[in-house]
């Protein structure tokens, strides 16, 4: 019953990473070649100055190198989140991000020098063809022009960039490698089994699973709050040195993200609580419960239903779902779930908890998962890892390496996309109401998780980033504090909070990548607008579909979300988002036959 041995995995339900480099040996000659060109590169500076055709090698030689550059990065980087306790991957993992780092530094020069250049000069050459391949590339970075350094103080940025991730990292190895929640129940409780176990029925197990791992987080709680307060001074650091009037300023700017859409969305949420709220009371009375602890919030709401699907059965139920994708979509995505071996499928120990997708512009589209057959959750998760891996597929057929690269706002609304396909299928497929009542619960706690949850994220990390720019140290006890009273704002008074509840807000991974996570929350608004068009519409709602997916990195995510059919500047699609969580709620009091 303990968690299996890298060693252990069958070789099927692993990923084959031999699309990045046949073995370690091929890796270790990718880095050396790697290396070569970051001695190469100060023959460079000035060559972006020198004329059209000298210009044009420059930027022949900065993709060859970026290519090269990830694929040594995403091999290392895979086979680090599938074991992290090998110290063969930890070491080769810190040599490619040490490369990196020193490639930056390398070509301190590049960017100060592109943008030195005059506009008509540099909109004279992107005229010509020979420059489609850079044309989005070059005038995406020139728009940061007031925010780039000179040259020397770009090279000590970079040089300093390996340093900055130490908070991340360190994190990551604390709460993935050295943490050790002991057995239960007979099983390990582990970050990813912690899902499984507080979806039990057995509240008394649900309770001394909740109990048990925040006592490990308890022991070293002071530790984390450092780590994240490490963070958002490195945030800070970055945002006053290049000049931005805040840190959330400095992260939304590259996607031409308006601080309204981040503040709206906020907004929004907060004036739905009620209806979440409500859900609250209903799940309460469903559970014969006077009133919700927090580990209570996860467990399905009909009591004995026990559904299993395997890993196999879970692709063929996406694969029917996303039938009104077309053909060539699905048979792409089923192959390379179940034959192309995409995927690293299941747990082992010193594997990153969680899930992820992640590839190159001439690799396989890598997915991490660590499935579990009685988690209906991660059959969801399945469709949204592939929803990413999918995106990056079309984008990478359809763009230059320099434009294939979307952002992460347009990225959550292919996976999340995939979830609302699914979850309608689902639910159009249920045996009795039973079922259906089940799928609705569902698929309401998915947008509990997504919209409410990650909005609660998002304004957690903008109150604890406020503080710190105020000069107000964010020590252990602020942190728990400004998270308490998140919770309780969220939950509402349904709900009541243990004393170690609080440190849920230390072990949010994605709290170490600034401002990510409310491009979940738009990420699904975009994503259940989308899906409606394509659900209820003709081949044109489908094209324009794919189109945005093909669309990659050439356009900006407002513009070619716009293009698809949502405009995210508008507060109305948070809003019908929260307004479909409404009725759903609807459905399930009335299948129930209980009112909150």
């Amino acid at each position: 019953m303990e968690t299996m041995k890298r060693s252990q995995q069958r070789k099927e339900d692993t990923w084959d990473l031999t699309s990045l480099f046949s073995d370690a040996a091929s890796w270790e000659e990718g880095l050396a070649q790697f290396r070569a060109r970051i001695e190469q590169a100060p023959s460079f500076k000035g060559k972006l100055s020198q004329g059209k055709e000298s210009f044009l090698d420059t930027m022949r030689w900065y993709e060859e190198t970026g290519i090269l550059a990830e694929r040594i990065y995403n091999w290392a980087f895979l086979n680090y989140s599938g074991d992290a306790s090998d110290s063969q991957n930890t070491h080769r993992y810190s040599l490619a991000a040490s490369s990196l780092s020193d490639f930056s530094a390398s070509m301190a020069f590049f960017d100060p020098e592109l943008l030195a250049l005059d506009d008509e000069l540099v909109e004279s050459y992107l005229k010509e063809s020979a420059f489609a391949p850079y044309a989005v590339y070059i005038r995406k970075a020139r728009r940061f022009k007031a925010h780039i350094l000179s040259e020397q103080e770009e090279r000590i940025m970079a040089l300093q960039s390996e340093v900055a991730s130490t908070a991340r990292t360190t994190f990551s190895d604390l709460t993935n490698v050295d943490f050790d929640f002991g057995m239960l129940d007979g099983k390990p409780l582990t970050q990813s089994s912690l899902s499984s176990f507080l979806m039990q029925d057995d509240r008394a197990l649900r309770r001394q699973a909740y109990e048990q791992f925040y006592a490990v987080y308890d022991k070293s709680k002071h530790a984390i709050a450092r780590l994240y307060e490490g963070q958002v001074k490195q945030d800070m650091f970055r945002c006053k040195v290049r000049g931005y009037e805040s840190a959330r300023a400095m992260a939304l700017f590259g996607d031409d993200v308006p601080l309204s859409v981040y503040d709206n969305l906020i907004k929004a949420v907060h004036e739905a609580l009620p209806t979440l709220h409500r859900y609250y009371a209903l799940r309460a009375k469903v559970l014969g419960l006077e009133k919700l602890a927090h580990y209570d919030v996860y467990v399905p709401l009909l009591k004995g239903l026990q559904v299993k699907t395997s890993y196999e059965e879970a692709v063929t139920t996406i694969a029917n779902a996303l039938a009104p994708l077309g053909e060539a979509y699905v048979t792409t995505l089923s192959k390379g779930l179940l034959e192309d071996r995409w995927v690293d499928r299941y747990e082992n120990k010193g594997k990153r908890s969680g899930a992820f997708s992640s590839g190159t512009y001439t690799s396989k589209p890598y997915i991490l998962l660590n499935y579990k057959e009685d988690v209906l959750r991660d059959l969801f998760t399945v469709a949204h890892e592939g929803g990413h891996s999918m995106h990056s597929w079309y984008s990478v057929r359809n763009n230059p390496y320099l434009h294939a690269d979307y952002t992460i706002f347009e990225a959550e609304v292919a996976s999340t996309f995939n979830e609302q396909l699914v979850a309608k299928y689902l639910l159009d497929h249920a045996e009795d109401d039973t079922m259906k009542a089940y799928i609705l619960g569902k698929q309401i706690d998915d947008i509990v998780a997504t919209l409410f949850r990650q909005t609660m994220f998002a304004e957690y990390e903008m109150i604890t980033h406020r503080i710190a720019e105020s000069g107000t140290p964010l020590t252990l006890e602020v942190l728990r504090k400004e998270y308490r009273t998140l919770l309780t704002t969220y939950f509402g008074k349904g709900v009541q909070f243990e004393e170690q509840s609080d440190l849920e807000g230390l072990r949010i991974p994605h709290f170490y990548s600034p401002f990510y996570v409310y491009k979940y929350a738009t990420g699904l608004s975009a994503a259940i607008a989308l899906s409606q068009k394509v659900l209820n519409g003709g081949e044109k709602e489908k094209q324009d579909y794919l189109s945005f997916l093909k669309s990659g990195g050439s356009l900006y995510p407002i513009e070619s979300l716009r293009k698809a059919g949502v405009d995210m500047t508008s507060e109305k699609p948070v809003k019908d988002a929260l307004s479909t969580f409404a009725d759903l709620l609807d459905q399930l009091e009335k299948l129930l036959g209980v009112n909150s």
